[in-house]
């Protein structure tokens, strides 16, 4: 019984190929004001992504709004396949980000091999820079070498985002996971 246990391993990790969102063993972190005032960080960035992502034109005319939520989503796809905290909430949960990541992804052009914490840390960069009204410090927070448009045209792309439907479908469930989780508790 333990033989064939062990032998069908293999198997069933081959099957999980296509719905993983992030290397094995890969670590992503929010900065830290990404979670001033929300205590956890995850809680927080799937809150806030609901938020963002609710609407039809997610962020419309606020690209640092649109930045941070994106950055969030990226923190979302690594850190909730692995928290054991989401692990039940939803069976599609983890399909869904995959798929969403690659939908926003593709809508900045984020190359597809860019390091998620670079791209985190990027946006997240480009955000306070917008915040402070400094565009070109914003532009250049957003390297050719993960946004291959460029700093310039990756902002007007945030400043004007499309509806994004895998990324609000996926930051839908994800709330939804965490009510799940915490029934008592206003979200």
């Amino acid at each position: 019984m333990k033989r064939s246990l062990l032998l069908a391993l293999p198997l069933l990790a081959a099957c999980s190929g296509p719905f993983l969102t992030a290397s094995p063993g890969e670590f992503v972190a929010l900065p830290r004001d990404a979670v001033v005032g929300a205590g956890d960080p995850t809680r927080g960035a799937v809150l806030s992504t609901s938020a963002v992502f609710g609407d039809r034109t997610p962020a419309a005319g606020q690209p640092a709004a649109a930045a941070r939520g994106i950055a969030q989503m990226e923190y979302l796809a690594v850190a909730l396949p692995s928290d054991a905290n989401f692990a039940n909430a939803s069976p599609t949960l983890v399909p869904q980000l995959a798929t969403a990541r690659r939908e926003w992804r593709g809508a900045l052009d984020i190359a597809p091999d860019a390091s998620p914490q670079a791209v985190i840390d990027s946006l997240y960069m480009a955000g306070r820079a917008l915040d402070a009204g400094q565009r070109d410090a914003a532009a250049a927070a957003l390297p050719p070498a993960l946004f291959r448009r460029g700093g310039a045209a990756t902002l007007a792309q945030l400043a004007a985002l499309p509806n994004l439907p895998n990324t609000a479908a996926a930051a839908a469930t994800a709330q939804q996971a965490l009510r799940t989780l915490t029934p008592t508790r206003v979200l």
